[in-house]
């Protein structure tokens, strides 16, 4: 399905878009570019950044290459972009489908400290000055994972249930003062991300569940497209949604 951009919908606006570099997150750095924002692009890889930038030369690309986990590159994202319009928190990475009784701390801390810390981090370090202006919009990008026990591994699941419960939150506190918070939530989507089993128990227990239940995979740009609607003023009366851009797996 091919996209259908909107010119000029994002004129004058700038938005944060962390794991600007590949999947989901450059598919919607480059909606962006292509309505009219300024786009902050945060990826761990700056040779990933340099090709959305060559991909769609706007001279409206600023990014910024390091961990979204560190207070170094959230001021600096912070500051690169002066006044946020909308944040995406895109940046995510899985947690092998290890069960409880398998997760190792290493990989619980990582899940969590990316999924989770780094959304809520960014957040809050651009929540001020939306809430000066009185205007701003966030989309947190959880997963079906945060709907159901069977998509992923323990730490993914809680990490993207945490998305949730976090959207949520913030919408109820911030929404009468004018920034809108919302969640899109994908199934299966064509990224780089690797989601092997490092578990055979995991494989041996989900694996039927995703065999039968999961919709063909997505194109990255159709979950973008709800990610950058939701950022738009189109939706502008949408605030604590949890939106399923999943082929109708939430339906199974």
């Amino acid at each position: 399905m091919d996209e259908k951009i909107i010119a000029g919908r994002f004129s004058g606006r700038t938005l944060i878009v962390t794991g600007a570099g590949s999947g989901i997150g450059r598919a919607c750095a480059r909606r962006l570019l292509l309505e009219g924002a300024t786009v902050v692009g945060v990826d761990i890889s700056q040779e990933r950044l340099d090709e959305v930038a060559a991909d769609v030369p706007t001279g409206h690309f600023l990014t910024v290459a390091g961990d979204v986990r560190e207070t170094t590159v959230i001021d600096e994202v912070v500051a690169l972009a002066g006044d946020v319009d909308g944040l995406a928190n895109v940046a995510g990475v899985m947690d092998g489908f290890l069960p409880l009784a398998e997760v190792d701390d290493d990989t619980w801390h990582r899940v969590m400290s990316i999924n989770l810390d780094a959304v809520m981090r960014l957040s809050r370090a651009v929540l001020p000055g939306m809430l000066e202006r009185g205007r701003g919009s966030i989309v947190n990008v959880t997963s079906e994972a945060g709907l159901r026990a069977s998509a992923a591994g323990t730490a993914y699941t809680a990490s993207k249930h945490a998305v949730i419960g976090l959207t949520r939150s913030a919408a109820f506190f911030y929404t009468p003062r004018g920034v809108r918070v919302n969640a899109v939530a994908p199934g299966a989507t064509l990224t780089n991300i690797e989601a092997p089993f490092l578990s055979k128990s995991a494989a041996e227990r989900i694996g039927p569940f995703l065999q039968v239940s999961v919709p063909p995979p997505a194109e990255a740009h159709q979950v973008a497209s709800a990610i950058t609607w939701l950022l738009s003023d189109d939706a502008s009366n949408v605030s604590g949604a949890v939106l399923s851009v999943d082929g109708g797996w939430a339906a199974v």
